[in-house]
């Protein structure tokens, strides 16, 4: 009788446990935050796989370079000037921060290439001291960027003055109706594999009537020299209805996840 030290044993039981993890990640990533990037989640977790799919794609850099996915290697140059003069984006299938990027590229490939455009365009003007203003926002939203669709400019206006509970709880069958909410941070889609609602996402404001690539790209073409993270709406993306469990009134009422902030206000972007 094989014993527990058996190779072929312990070969059976990995595959096992890499067969739970599969499923246990599949699950997850039914959550409608991943409906932006769900034409690709079944793809190969792999460089071959991803480069398929960007070259089907067409994907460019603003500086015209095709878009490929390549292992991490000794750069000669930052990673932003890297992606923008080569086009190599450097990334390791495996860990899902990296693949979450790589998903986001395939979906908002105008938003991507501006992002790296700008930070490109941003780097010499610093000369080696630290990050501005301006790259601080293209930061914070490739990380956590999230898009609001939404032509009910109540329901904007409540995002914008911090009102959550009457947002999500007061309004929440007019929100499931008339605002959908689109995450592009790749960071954020990694955190919502563990949800919770201290989530947050930095927002902008799009018209239903809209492209969502497009129109987060025309939105950074717009931003002036001196643009910061406050162009910014801060959003608890879990606080949407039906996106979490047990979304009562006392859930909304938790002001570590959910503070309103009387007097403020972020612009109508």
């Amino acid at each position: 009788m094989a014993g527990a030290d058996d190779p072929r044993l312990r070969r059976r039981a990995a595959r096992a446990a890499a067969r739970r993890r599969d499923d246990a990640l599949e699950a997850r990533l039914a959550h409608p935050i991943y409906d932006a990037v769900r034409p690709w989640l079944g793809i190969e977790r792999s460089l071959a796989a991803l480069n398929a799919a960007a070259e089907a794609a067409a994907l460019r850099t603003a500086s015209g370079r095709p878009l490929r996915f390549v292992p991490p290697g000794k750069r000669r140059a930052g990673y932003e000037l890297q992606v923008h003069d080569t086009g190599g984006v450097e990334t390791r299938p495996e860990n899902l921060h990296d693949w979450f990027n790589a998903l986001c590229w395939l979906a908002f490939p105008r938003t991507k290439a501006l992002i790296n455009a700008l930070h490109a365009a941003e780097i010499p003007r610093e000369a080696g001291a630290r990050r501005g203003r301006l790259r601080d926002l293209l930061t914070i939203f490739d990380e956590g960027g999230a898009l609001v669709v939404c032509a009910d400019e109540e329901l904007n206006r409540l995002v914008r003055e911090f009102r959550w509970q009457e947002l999500f709880w007061s309004r929440r069958e007019r929100v499931r109706q008339h605002m959908h909410l689109v995450v592009v941070g790749h960071a954020a889609l990694e955190q919502a594999l563990k949800p919770w609602p201290g989530i947050s996402c930095k927002a902008l404001f799009i018209r239903p009537d809209e492209n969502c690539d497009e129109a987060a790209a025309a939105w950074l073409a717009r931003l002036p020299a001196g643009a910061s993270p406050r162009e910014l709406a801060p959003l608890p993306v879990f606080g949407y209805p039906g996106w979490m469990p047990a979304q009562d009134e006392r859930f909304y009422a938790e002001e570590r996840y959910f503070r309103e902030r009387p007097g403020s206000a972020f612009p109508a972007t």
